[in-house]
């Protein structure tokens, strides 16, 4: 057994050797059982999620997961976002009650991807998992996902677009997927509805280009499906937004109008409103407090995973 940790821990660590900082490095000492796992190859580029692990006390044949979809604009950032501020508690808590928690690489918005690719990478990392589920010890029915910004609106869409819409590898094109619930941190809602543009960074539609890979006119069906409100249903994953309300970079009636929608649709989406915060929830005196919109959300999942 402890031949086959040591392991485990030697794949999970080397992933981290590049572009680590010792803050990270000291996070990631508080998690003792990780894995770094490929899920799949485009192009020749190896997409890895990292795995962390209950300890084996916690540890069911069957255990309910959550997938982290990283923020950065859609061109940036990685898959240790979770490692920030806005997450790790709720990552803690997770794991500390039983909860597999895996955080993914996706194509990033850069030269021929753009958004669509990270969903497709996202579905195709679920499917990956629902398919390997004995080997991880997964249940293959109770699992959600989880993301801020660009990660918050790739995890809606993830969570909200048909499978048949994101056919991403052939290997997995058969395995559909219904995620038990969605947490999305000051997320991008809807690339349709032009009243959420003004004061955020899409106000002169340049990072459309980013998005969907060309100007927004030129791409009206790609703008629908990346809309993460006008693909909402009445019978859709449960959804808990969690938005400050001095978010300048995407404001907060990104996540009302995804509310306003939703009890049109009569859709399950709850609203958890953090007041004197910007995006990713800094400010000063922001309430709730960091550790309690951490509990919050996990309480939250943990209400629709365990139950």
């Amino acid at each position: 057994m402890s031949r086959v940790l040591f392991l485990v821990i030697f794949l999970f660590s080397s992933s981290f050797i590049y572009g680590q900082s010792a803050t990270e490095l000291e996070i990631l000492k508080g998690f003792n059982h990780k894995e770094s796992v490929v899920y799949k190859t485009v192009d020749g580029v190896r997409l890895n999620m990292d795995i962390f692990y209950p300890d084996s006390t916690k540890m069911q044949e069957k255990n309910p997961w959550m997938i982290h979809v990283h923020g950065g604009g859609w061109a940036g950032g990685n898959k240790f976002v979770i490692l920030k501020p806005p997450f790790l508690s709720t990552l803690h808590t997770l794991v500390d009650s039983g909860v597999v928690c895996v955080s993914i690489e996706y194509r990033k918005a850069r030269g021929s991807s753009n958004a669509y690719d990270a969903v497709v990478d996202a579905k195709d990392a679920t499917r990956f998992l629902i398919k390997n589920a004995d080997k991880f010890k997964l249940d293959k029915n109770k699992y959600g996902i989880w993301g801020g910004s660009a990660g918050g609106h790739l995890s809606l869409v993830t969570a909200l677009g048909a499978d048949s819409d994101f056919q991403g590898d052939s290997q997995l094109s058969d395995i559909s997927t219904r995620y038990k619930c969605v947490v999305s941190y000051f997320p991008f809602t809807s690339c349709l509805n032009p009243d959420l543009r003004p004061g955020s960074i899409f106000e002169d539609e340049t990072l459309f280009v980013r998005l969907l890979g060309a100007p927004l006119n030129e791409k009206p069906e790609l703008a629908r499906l990346l809309s993460p409100a006008e693909l909402l249903k009445g019978n859709s994953s449960p959804i808990l937004l969690i938005h400050g309300d001095k978010d300048k970079t995407l404001p907060i009636k990104n996540s009302l109008y995804m509310l306003k929608v939703a009890k049109e649709k009569n859709a399950d989406v709850q609203l958890l409103t953090i007041k004197n915060a910007g995006h990713s929830f800094k400010g000063s005196n922001i309430s709730p407090s960091m550790k309690d919109l951490n509990d919050y959300s996990a309480k939250y999942i943990l209400s629709h995973l365990k139950d």
